[in-house]
């Protein structure tokens, strides 16, 4: 019983996270950017994010979700824009500066999966001397009780002069799903993923090792009570390589 309710609580986890971002732009500096750079569009202020690089004196990070005119009902769209912003010595917002940037078109859907946050990922990712990436989560929430969905995707992206590059699009490192009588029986699947920098490179820039546990199970009820079994259990570790503009899996696995 213990993963159903896990898969129930999803939704009330991931509203906290939404709370958590917004919480984070309460300096004034998303809606300054904002301001200067798309006046006449809507802020998403509920996912927008402004947050420290980490060691990385006197900069941020803010992101701008930008709705889009909705052309199908139930569907929304977003464009993004990521900013490297350099705060003034004296804090003051007004006199901050963009650095670096890249601004996406059409690059977020919400749907029957509800965009939960998005959050910077403070993680030292240093890919070569002079190359530091920051990372972008973006956690989804499915609205389906009966096919309980959540996952998280890790997107890095490195200063290149006033450009951004997207070094990794996408990567999904944490997912939930299942299929369920919303009483007891159904399956259920979770993956848990963590990247890192691993020690060789190739395109100039250091592979990244993903780390991958997955397991299955099953509930069933048994009497009075409804009883979860593990079904299956499996570790994987896969390498990713620089082909000189995006990250990319390779076709073996690194480690088993």
């Amino acid at each position: 019983m213990r993963r159903l309710r896990r898969a129930l609580c999803l939704g009330g986890l991931l509203a906290g996270f939404g709370v958590a971002a917004h919480a984070a732009c309460d300096t004034g500096l998303a809606e300054r950017m904002h301001a200067k750079l798309h006046p006449k569009r809507a802020l998403d202020h509920e996912r927008a994010v402004c947050e420290p690089w980490r060691g990385v004196p006197g900069r941020f990070i803010v992101v701008l979700p930008l709705p889009r005119p909705s052309t199908e009902p139930g569907t929304r769209q977003f464009d993004l824009d990521v900013l490297v912003v350099q705060q003034a010595d004296n804090g003051n917002t007004e006199r901050a500066k963009v650095v670096s940037r890249l601004f996406e078109e059409d690059v977020l859907t919400e749907d029957a999966v509800r965009i939960g946050e998005i959050r910077v990922d403070g993680s030292r990712y240093a890919l070569a001397p002079d190359a530091r990436a920051f990372g972008l989560r973006i956690l989804r929430q499915g609205s389906s009780r009966a096919n309980p969905y959540s996952n998280e995707t890790l997107s890095l992206y490195v200063p290149q002069g006033p450009k951004l590059a997207k070094v990794l699009d996408g990567l999904e490192l944490t997912l939930e799903q299942g299929e369920w009588d919303t009483n007891c029986t159904g399956s259920f699947e979770t993956v848990r993923g963590s990247l890192s920098v691993a020690r060789g490179g190739s395109g100039g820039y250091a592979d990244l090792l993903l780390h991958q546990a997955r397991s299955e199970s099953r509930s069933s009820p048994l009497g009075d009570e409804c009883v979860t079994q593990d079904q299956r259990q499996s570790f994987k570790s896969r390498l990713l390589r620089y082909d000189g503009a995006r990250y990319r899996l390779g076709k073996g696995a690194a480690a088993d």
